[in-house]
């Protein structure tokens, strides 16, 4: 047995997501890696708040410099094949004329699509459509959410 007492600590991933947003639609991206759509993002780097995260993220994936405007959701969702994770959620403001600027990679994206709310089970899978449907409520409704699995907690 350890007589570390902070070998109990949690060490999770931690991940950034930057919401694009419309009253009726999300930005998504296509990631190559895992012909899978999400939002723009990726993990904090040792050192790196998830603020400037979600910035960098948005640099290197769309060719866009933007500004965290503010934190929407944070989401506990671990996962057997990764462990305990904590995904950051950001406003980044709306595109407006920055949309014609946006210079995909090719290489980790190839596209992006606005996708209305009504359809975003048939781009991404249950959990991530429970995060991003909670992260637009909480940009329409100007509050920032705590989630757990994508879901509000509940209350005992």
């Amino acid at each position: 047995m350890s007589t570390d007492p902070t070998a109990h600590f949690a060490t999770p991933r931690v991940a950034s997501g930057a919401v694009f947003a419309t009253d009726d639609a999300v930005l998504l991206v296509h990631k190559t890696y895992s012909n899978g759509w999400d939002l723009p993002g990726g993990y904090v780097d040792i050192g790196e708040s998830p603020a400037a995260a979600c910035e960098r993220e948005v640099s290197e994936e769309l060719g866009l410099d933007r500004t965290v405007q503010r934190m929407l959701a944070c989401d506990w969702a671990p996962n057997d094949m990764e462990g305990d994770k904590i995904l950051f959620m950001y406003d980044c403001g709306p595109l407006g004329d920055d949309e014609s600027r946006i210079q995909l990679d090719g290489v980790e994206l190839d596209a992006y699509e606005w996708v209305q709310l009504a359809k975003l089970g048939d781009y991404v899978i249950p959990r991530l459509d429970r995060r991003v449907r909670q992260a637009h409520a909480a940009w329409r409704d100007g509050v920032t959410l705590y989630l757990e699995h994508g879901k509000l907690r509940e209350r005992p």
